[in-house]
């Protein structure tokens, strides 16, 4: 980036989608130091990058893209780490009736375990699935088909769902 304008442009940019940096940082790092460090290597991949950004799909898309092949080299550098995604209870697809706070928090997280366990992509898929992206975004931000987020996403649902049940049984 040359032109101080486009690199004004750039900036406002990444501070207008700072939060994809933030959700993918935090689910791939839980040390504060690592998730600074991810945060940083993110920016600079997007900098260097910045040229190729073409306009074809939302810079948010092209975002996470980027950050998301960032944490994910990253994550395969480094021995397993223990990962977080943020979560709520919204996440937790149970029949059950939710008796209490307490019970709902332990759910909550067993479900971030499970998450951490995942392979990198599965856990990318999960991310942005609980972003609420169509799976045409999430197939354009992983480089995937749609059928494939589609099948992937059904393959994890049905692994989670039987992750619980044995814990509730």
């Amino acid at each position: 980036m040359e032109d101080q304008a486009q690199k004004k442009d750039f900036l406002t940019l990444i501070e207008e989608n700072k939060g994809i940096i933030i959700k993918i940082c935090n689910s791939y790092c839980r040390d504060l130091n690592d998730r600074e460090d991810l945060t940083q290597e993110i920016i600079y991949a997007l900098w260097k990058s910045g040229n190729n950004f073409k306009g074809q799909s939302k810079f948010s898309t092209w975002m996470y893209r980027v950050a998301l092949n960032v944490a994910i080299s990253s994550y395969r550098k480094k021995e397993k780490s223990n990962a977080v995604i943020p979560l709520n209870t919204s996440h937790i697809d149970i029949e059950d009736k939710i008796d209490d706070a307490e019970e709902t928090e332990k759910k909550v997280v067993h479900l971030q375990q499970l998450i951490n366990e995942m392979k990198e992509l599965d856990r990318a898929l999960t991310l942005l699935y609980f972003e609420e992206k169509s799976y045409q975004e999430i197939a354009e931000i992983l480089g995937i088909s749609e059928t494939n987020v589609a099948t992937r996403i059904n393959r994890i649902k049905i692994k989670l769902k039987q992750k619980f049940s044995t814990i509730n049984n």
